[in-house]
């Protein structure tokens, strides 16, 4: 069973196709680098992988379960802009209410074992309205990771992290994966991703251009699958 199963989708927006016949597997435990430029599609896929929105046309599955439905839901986690952080709860607040959706054993020991792993234990009891985008991004890591998800999907994680919250989200996705944790990642930080990343998928006007193993140029030359298929 692949944990992700995506099986010719397109997205329309009115007229105009945001994805077009996009079909890939996701083996588990790969960490697959979403990518492509602005406009790819990125978000889009991701939004789908993630039951945010239904595709027009085709079929996602995750774990071999609907993308939409709850099984997969309460098996994977997500880090997106912004999404599901409640700015009228604190920091600790919004942990539990995670960890009540996600039925989290000893919930209040996870919520501070997370609260302190992403540095936030000092405003634990600050709404998230006064947060800055860089703790927001944080919490999001740590409501992400609270319920040790199987899938992993993650839009651009990496922005408005500082360097040592890169090297945290970094240092905590290589233990996901060595658990086996199946990882799916957009972003156009190329260097942190080829770091992780075992498979590479990259999105051209709605289109795969390019779907395989990682390819070995790409830890020196990030920028070698771009150039390659026509994106420089």
């Amino acid at each position: 069973m692949k944990a992700v199963a995506i099986q010719k989708v397109w997205k329309y927006f009115g007229d105009y196709p945001a994805l077009r016949d996009i079909v890939f597997d996701v083996d588990r435990g790969a960490c697959l680098a979403l990518l492509g430029r602005n406009g790819a599609g990125k978000t889009t896929l991701l939004r789908i992988l993630a039951g945010l929105s239904d595709p027009t046309e085709g079929k996602v599955e995750l774990l071999g379960h609907p993308a939409r439905g709850h099984e997969a839901r309460k098996r994977t986690g997500l880090i997106g802009h912004g999404i599901a952080i409640y700015d009228e709860l604190s920091a600790a607040e919004n942990l539990r209410l995670f960890a009540r959706i996600y039925e989290v054993a000893d919930a209040e020991k996870s919520v501070q074992q997370w609260l302190e792993r992403t540095y936030l234990d000092r405003v634990q009891n600050s709404p998230v309205r006064e947060f800055s985008r860089g703790m927001r991004q944080r919490l999001a890591v740590a409501r992400a990771f609270l319920h040790r998800p199987e899938l992993l999907l993650l839009d651009e994680p990496f922005t408005s992290l500082d360097d040592k919250a890169i090297a945290l989200l970094q240092s905590l996705l290589k233990d996901a994966l060595d658990r086996g944790t199946t990882v799916v990642m957009s972003t156009h930080q190329l260097r942190e991703a080829m770091e992780l990343s075992t498979h590479v998928a990259l999105l051209n006007r709605g289109k795969l251009a390019h779907f395989g193993a990682r390819p070995a140029e790409m830890l020196t030359d990030p920028g070698w699958l771009y150039r390659t298929y026509g994106e420089a």
